[in-house]
Parts: structure tokens; sequence; C-alpha cells
């Protein structure tokens, strides 16, 4: 059942001439590299994720517009998925959720809450985590301005369940997506990482700063390239940040 997951989401073919990306984006981001932000995908569109990591991670995510203004979705992936050697698939799927309270208005942010429980990176079966902890709970908003095209800044709190570590408090992350012409944008997110700061586990109290490129390529595909960690806060991959790579589709299914 898993695999049949895996490899479903690679069998999406769009229809669209535009992605998420650009001046010209018609459809918005759920999230910008790691964080979540207040998009959603609208009433009958399907939407497929990859996201080609270090180690050969390799992780998959499909997510459905079901009704205005909600969405749900499942991923799936492993490790050394890229490369030689067996792989290795995690345990569980993961499920994600999400619910627009408000769209966005002149003097306020679009606001959605939502529940997503994949996390970044290797599962470490030790502590019952991913490298990277997902989001669990989430509150997201968003406020676009015009400014040499558009200026998107985006702001986050979450409450993660992956807090066997004894990380367990509330997090915050805030973001910013500058447009680049019409087809090109620039992404730039912070995790203050207040959930993964114990300097006995895996983060350094640095943060994860995180940077991307996303370029519609057309027909609806995006191609997203990523650098992860820039401030070396992840003890498992010291002194460099982790290069990685994004591909979306998405298209209408009803």
């Amino acid at each position: 059942m898993r695999k049949i997951i895996f490899l479903l989401s690679f069998l999406v073919v769009n229809i669209f001439p535009q992605g998420t990306a650009g001046e010209e984006a018609k459809f918005q981001y759920r999230y910008l590299i790691d964080m979540p932000s207040s998009g959603i995908l609208e009433k009958g569109y399907v939407a497929v994720t990859n996201d080609v990591m270090p180690a050969g991670v390799l992780i998959s995510r499909m997510e459905v517009g079901v009704f205005d203004g909600l969405c749900f979705g499942i991923s799936y992936g492993g490790e050394n998925i890229i490369g030689s050697g067996n792989p290795r698939w995690f345990n569980l799927p993961g499920v994600n959720v999400r619910f627009k309270l408000f769209d966005e208005a002149i003097a306020l942010p679009s606001i959605t809450i939502g529940f997503d429980s994949q996390g970044k990176g290797k599962y470490l079966d030790s502590t019952n985590r991913y490298s990277v902890k997902s989001p669990g709970f989430f509150a997201s908003a968003t406020k676009n301005y015009e400014v040499l095209g558009y200026l998107s800044l985006h702001g986050s709190v979450n409450y993660s369940l992956e807090h066997s570590d004894g990380d367990n408090f509330v997090n915050f992350m805030v973001g910013v997506e500058k447009t680049i012409g019409k087809r090109v944008s620039l992404l730039l997110e912070y995790d203050f990482a207040f959930n993964d700061n114990n300097t006995d586990h895996y983060g350094a109290g640095a943060g994860y700063c995180n940077f991307g490129v996303r370029w519609s390529l057309g027909d609806g595909l995006t191609l997203g390239l990523d650098l992860r960690d820039l401030f070396s806060n992840q003890k498992l991959t010291p002194g460099s940040a982790d290069r990685a790579i994004r591909l979306e589709y998405i298209r209408a299914i009803f």
C-alpha cells in the first residue's frame, strides 16, 4: 500500500500553462520551503509535490481540494530512494489538512489553520522524529503587496507532535517571497525552532534559515531549488547547507 501511494504521485499530467511562481502564478503556495503558508488548493484541483533531498531522501505529497476553503492530502517517502543500496521507507505516511479561515483583505492577511504530520530529512527511530520536525498543528497568515511585481510576507505558529525528544514548545516561522518577472520567485524563510533547540539532540539553537528559487516552467509544472539550514543548525549535517530539488504539478480533476 505504501509503495502504491508513493508511485501514484508521479502519474499527474497538468493542462495549465502556469505554476505557483512569478507574477503570473495561478496557484497559491501551501508551503514556502518547509514552513506552511496560508495558501490553499482550490476545489476540484489535485497537486503533487516531490522533494528530493540529501541522503537519497525522496518525499512525495498529493493534495486534493475537496471543498471551497478546504483541502487535504497524504505524503510518503523514505531514505536512500535516490542512489544505490536498499531503500529505507518511512514507517507511516504523513497526512495534512488545511482550512482557510479568512481571505486576504486590504488591511488584513489571509489566515489558514491546519495539520501536517510530514517532517523532512531522515526519520530518527531513536527519538521518533524527523531530522526537521513536522509542523503538526499550525496557523498561518499571508499578506501580499505590489512592489516591483509582488512581495508576499508570511508568518506561522505551530505545535509539532514530534516531542519524544523533550522539546515540545510552540514554534514560530516567518518567510518572504519576491517575484522576479512573470515566472520566477525567490523565497526566504526562518524557522525559530523553539521546539528543536535542546542542544543534547539535533538542533544547535540557531534556528533553520532556508532559501529557495521557484520557476514556473509551463504546463502546470513548477521547479524549485532549495538551500536548507544556511546557519548550520542541524547537528546531523554540520558545516554545510542541504541542497534539494522540488517538483510540483497541479491539475483539475473535477
